[in-house]
């Protein structure tokens, strides 16, 4: 099965390169368009405080209904939620805590690097406020990576994915992706380093795993830990931390400057080693759900006669093996042989006497 071909798209259905071309475009163009609707609906429906978490709800819930729509018209899925990355296969909550696994080592590594080479001045808030703001920034994060996902991994990417290659697929998302990040204010050249090397970490976990799980727990556990555990300014943002507010010291190599991690060169050369990681850690998940499906098909063939007769034009025939010795065994016991009779015993025991027949006087 070609890849980009979901599994529940019906076979039959065609599925041509130039088509799969042809509906990576739509996906792009409804990806601006939701986004668009998304940012406007937030501003009418939420307070300025909520405006974010409001929005990135919308972007989500309108990326997973268009791409849906798109899949269940367009190639006929039956299950189109499921096809976009997000199948209830068992262990798939053992797939997100893998990812979130990964993700935070990556940040935790990045971290260390700051605390020896440089420094972070930490201040800590613990008024109710600021816990309520946490929890309410933890669930903007998950939101925010989650629309990553389906945005860069999830519809377009699978038919770009048809219409080109994997290889192909992963690098044009990544330059996508990475000449976004540059558009950001006080973005530099390793922005978009680490921004192309974040992007094919993420792709390698999809293509690994047929799923978004895995890329989307790492995806989050990279970005919510530096702002809401180290309180890191996360994409040039700081105001995501209520908890925690943490300011890093050190050359502009190690802490990216005022963009934090996502200029830093420390952070691309970790996400290099997350790389080899995650083809390692999904090795697993690869066999189960990326091995190829066998068809039956054609007419059925004797491979023990096959394989027979080809050895006996390699070797000869064979001389037939000589017929075992049958024994059959006696209906009944033999009977017992006659016995004998011997001679008459005597009748009388009483000893005689050798002169009884003489007369006495």
């Amino acid at each position: 099965m070609p890849f980009g071909v979901h599994p529940m798209t019906p076979p039959g259905l065609p599925d041509s390169r130039l088509r799969a071309y042809g509906q990576f475009l739509i996906a792009i163009l409804y990806f601006f368009i939701a986004k668009a609707l998304a940012t406007h609906a937030a501003r009418g429906l939420a307070g300025d405080g909520w405006i974010p978490l409001a929005e990135q709800a919308m972007l989500v819930f309108l990326l997973m209904l268009g791409y849906s729509g798109l899949g269940f018209t367009l190639n006929r899925q039956l299950h189109p939620v499921s096809a976009q990355g997000f199948p209830r296969r068992p262990g798939w909550p053992q797939e997100v805590g893998l990812g979130l696994a990964i993700g935070w080592t990556v940040a935790l590594i990045c971290v260390l690097a700051l605390v020896l080479g440089g420094g972070i001045t930490i201040a800590l808030s613990f008024t109710p406020s600021s816990w309520a703001w946490w929890f309410v920034n933890l669930v903007w994060y998950a939101l925010f990576c989650l629309a990553e996902e389906i945005a860069f991994r999830g519809y377009a990417f699978q038919r770009f994915v048809r219409a080109t290659s994997p290889t192909a697929a992963t690098f044009a998302f990544a330059l996508l992706y990475a000449f976004l990040q540059t558009m950001t204010t006080g973005a530099t050249r390793p922005t978009a380093a680490v921004a192309f090397m974040l992007s094919i970490v993420l792709s390698l976990a999809y293509i690994r795993t047929r799923a978004l799980w895995v890329s989307w727990g790492i995806n989050f556990g990279w970005r919510a830990s530096r702002a809401l555990v180290f309180g890191l300014a996360v994409a040039g943002d700081n105001s995501h931390s209520t908890v925690v507010q943490g300011d890093a010291t050190g050359s502009f190599w190690l802490t990216g400057g005022g963009m934090g991690l996502e200029s830093s060169w420390v952070a691309f050369v970790v996400l290099l080693v997350a790389f080899f990681a995650v083809y390692r850690l999904t090795r697993e998940l690869d066999f189960r759900f990326n091995a190829p499906e066998l068809i039956p098909g054609g007419i059925p063939v004797d491979l023990d006669a096959a394989a027979r007769r080809q050895h006996e034009a390699a070797m000869g025939p064979t001389e037939p093996a000589p017929q075992p010795l049958i024994q059959i065994a006696p209906l009944s016991a033999p009977l017992p042989l006659p016995v004998q009779p011997g001679p008459p015993a005597p009748t009388n025991l009483e000893p005689t006497d050798p002169n009884s027949g003489n007369e006495t006087n």
